[in-house]
């Protein structure tokens, strides 16, 4: 790799989950700490980062095409200097830079706060792979919050400590570690400043957060909450994504208590079968999952409730499959993600006997998904006729339209004037009038919002 000239702009690709969104959002941070700036729309960038995912199907292979894009016909003086980070950096980091000559640096998701040294290594024409995991040393080295879209993520715990068969994540994020809880409320203090009035509070397992406070009492993830709901400007709260194993009644009675947390719960359950839940190392049960949304549902009762699925995992049989579509019939969840089964490598099923074949779980996804679809546009269509504070994200693509999201996360757009009420970040009142099936269509109401 030959010296070449400090690049001037950026570009970060994140995948994922949205602690990748998060992710990038940092390093896009430091890289402008260092006087590079974000590449104009539709203009190449001389730095791209590909914030990578392993949860995906033949994520690794995505990566590889996107390299061959930026690098198709372009003499190594014009193509982008390209850092490969996140997840599959870490699990496959050393055959990235052996694969893909192209690729400057490899950096993991524990590791990116050392990215503006490896660029200017690789401005020396030195190429670098960093994957060590240090315990949550990046968040101390990473620059203060200066800018915040109105809706904001928040990292506050990394890593998994469950070891569900099926999952990367232990291997490629490590063991469970939370943020110190007085750092979490400097930051939170910070996005407000800077502009967010709603926090989506992020880890692996969110809901395993635990610290001690200004008192040096331990609190959990609810405790966290509080304190948060607490500070000036900061208008709405949410957390993801959850176990089932480690939800506890303070955190079930957080959303019958705090008006800034949002009645929308993400809660994956995976599958609807016991046996399949035991193969998968899930702790929980059916039944016990079923319960302990009574639960969180009497203590919020307009609580909205979002889920992950997985079909076709090894040995699952189609009577097995149909205990999954009987939990979304019974919980009718507003949001959901479906996924097939995909073999990641290191991870116990990815040896399990009875692979389930590929057109099987393409009619399971098929018939999931349609039920899944139902269920959200049953959801969406409940909600005409009501009127709901708003959260104004951005613009819409036609003039005069505005999009944000509802307290239920839902998409929610209405037309209004350029610079009348309504600007983006601000809370308005709207009546939702027209349901689709992945938004709903409003109006300005004619109450004022507080």
């Amino acid at each position: 790799m030959k010296p070449t000239n400090p690049p001037k702009t950026y570009r970060v690709k994140s995948f994922g989950c949205q602690m990748n969104v998060y992710d990038g959002e940092r390093m896009g941070e430091l890289l402008a700490e260092q006087g590079i700036t974000p590449a104009p729309e539709g203009e190449d960038a001389d730095l791209v980062v590909l914030n990578t995912c392993h949860i995906r199907e033949k994520a690794a292979e995505k990566i590889y095409s996107d390299i061959g894009r930026l690098t198709k016909g372009k003499a190594q003086k014009k193509a982008p200097m390209i850092a490969v980070a996140g997840c599959v950096a870490q699990a496959e980091g050393e055959e990235i830079m052996a694969r893909a000559p192209a690729v400057s640096m490899v950096v993991g998701p524990q590791a990116y706060h050392r990215l503006p040294e490896m660029v200017e290594d690789a401005v020396k024409g030195k190429r670098g792979t960093d994957t060590d995991m240090p315990a949550i040393a990046k968040f101390a080295a990473l620059p203060q919050r200066r800018k915040s879209a109105p809706a904001a993520f928040l990292t506050i715990q990394e890593g998994c400590d469950k070891f569900c068969t099926y999952c990367v994540v232990p291997y490629t994020r490590g063991a469970e570690i939370s943020r110190p809880y007085s750092d979490l409320v400097d930051e939170a203090l910070k996005l407000v400043d800077a502009g967010a009035r709603e926090i989506t509070l992020l880890g692996q397992n969110v809901s395993a957060w635990s610290g001690e406070d200004e008192t040096g009492t331990r609190q959990g993830l609810a405790g966290l909450i509080r304190r948060l709901a607490k500070v000036d400007g900061l208008e709405r709260l949410r957390y993801t994504t959850s176990h089932p194993a480690d939800m506890d009644d303070d955190l079930i009675a957080a959303h019958g208590e705090i008006d800034k947390l949002m009645p929308y719960l993400h809660l994956p359950v995976q599958a609807g079968n016991d046996r399949i839940l035991k193969a998968m190392n899930r702790s929980h049960t059916a039944e016990s999952y079923l319960r302990l949304l009574e639960r969180f549902r009497a203590a919020r009762p307009d609580l909205a409730l979002s889920g992950d699925f997985i079909v076709g995992f090894p040995g699952e049989t189609d009577a097995e499959f149909e205990d999954t579509l009987k939990i979304v019939d019974e919980v009718r969840y507003a949001q959901a993600y479906s996924f097939k089964y995909s073999p990641r490598p290191g991870t116990p099923a990815a040896t399990m006997d009875d692979q389930v074949p590929l057109e099987v779980m393409d009619e399971r996804l098929q018939r999931l998904q349609a039920a899944l679809n139902r269920d959200q546009m049953a959801f969406n269509a409940a909600s005409e006729g009501k009127t709901c504070q708003v959260l104004v994200e951005r613009k819409g693509k036609l003039p005069g339209q505005w999009l944000g999201k509802s307290p239920w996360l839902q998409s929610v757009w209405y037309e209004g004037p350029e610079n009348g009420r309504g600007a983006i970040g601000d809370l308005v009142q709207v009546d939702l009038i027209e349901a689709g099936p992945n938004s709903i269509r409003g109006a300005l109401s004619e109450t004022v919002s507080a």
